[in-house]
């Protein structure tokens, strides 16, 4: 099993920023990859972003790119999304996942076994 403790939500103005972070534990093997998906009221959850704790290896949303940066502590389990510019669209309940296989889309959600309980971000205009 893998737990996954998630820390940094908030209310921000837009054009701000906010950072959050994601520490796994419970396993002894590093997880293959984190990442984070996104909820707003009334849609579809929809992925955010995504590394691999080996290589750094990041992928990101087209909605995303340029203002959201990924990054992980290996040593320590943990990932961080460094969100910038965040714009009022960018609302949603931000969950962190972790996958422990390789192989399959990294966007889509049935891929990853382990989910955190979600951390509110909200940006007001």
């Amino acid at each position: 099993q893998v737990q996954l403790v998630e820390s940094g939500g908030g209310l921000v103005q837009a054009g701000g920023s906010l950072r959050l972070s994601c520490a796994a534990s419970g396993r002894t093997s590093r997880p293959y990859a984190m990442g984070w998906f996104r909820q707003a009221p009334g849609k579809e959850r929809e992925f955010v972003a995504s590394i691999t704790m080996n290589y750094g290896l990041a992928n990101y949303a087209d909605s995303v790119k340029g203002r959201f940066t990924i990054s992980r502590d290996s040593a320590k389990n943990t990932e961080y999304l460094q969100m910038n510019s965040l714009k009022p669209e960018d609302t949603a309940v931000y969950s962190c996942v972790a996958r422990t296989s390789s192989g399959g889309i990294y966007y889509d959600p049935l891929r990853y076994g382990y989910w955190g309980q979600g951390t509110q971000v909200t940006v007001s205009s």
